[in-house]
């Protein structure tokens, strides 16, 4: 083998231009954290962060009430109203809220108008879901239309 290397010029040629990339001795394994650079342990705690920020958001679309029922959900007009309007309800008024439904719909009820503490919602029955959510102030003087029931709570 190595008579057929020295009389073949082309693999001489070969050997020697990769002979300068074989390392001769071990190198070092640089460690991260240096200036500029980010950690695998910095980029999994912010992936943990948006995921966990993800599931609040979904928590609260599905109305997070830990009720035996169906889950109550909240429309995104209604979250947009609670977010503009500044309404918002702690985890004991949705589990309150979620046994109000069932009440209604085990009356028949499709579309009731719920008043809470210091707000009015507009429940679609059939479909579990929250459509709009209005604070006291904006209850004055308004008609409520395309309801068949009223929850007082």
């Amino acid at each position: 083998m190595e008579k057929m290397k020295l009389n073949n010029p082309a693999l001489m040629n070969g050997l020697d231009r990769i002979q300068n990339l074989i390392p001769t001795k071990p190198t070092e394994i640089k460690k991260s954290g240096g200036e500029g650079e980010v950690s695998f342990k910095d980029t999994f705690k912010d992936a943990l962060k948006e995921a966990n920020s993800a599931n609040e958001t979904a928590a609260l679309k599905t109305g997070a009430a830990k009720a035996d029922g169906p889950q109550l959900k909240f429309s995104n007009h209604a979250i947009e109203r609670m977010q503009s309007r500044g309404i918002s309800y702690s985890p004991q008024d949705l589990t309150r809220l979620g046994e109000a439904v069932q009440k209604a719909a085990a009356k028949g009820s499709k579309d009731t108008l719920v008043l809470m503490d210091h707000s009015a919602l507009i429940v679609s029955v059939k479909n579990n879901t929250v459509v709009t959510v209005m604070d006291k102030n904006a209850l004055k003087e308004n008609v409520f239309t395309n309801i068949d029931s009223t929850i007082v709570m």
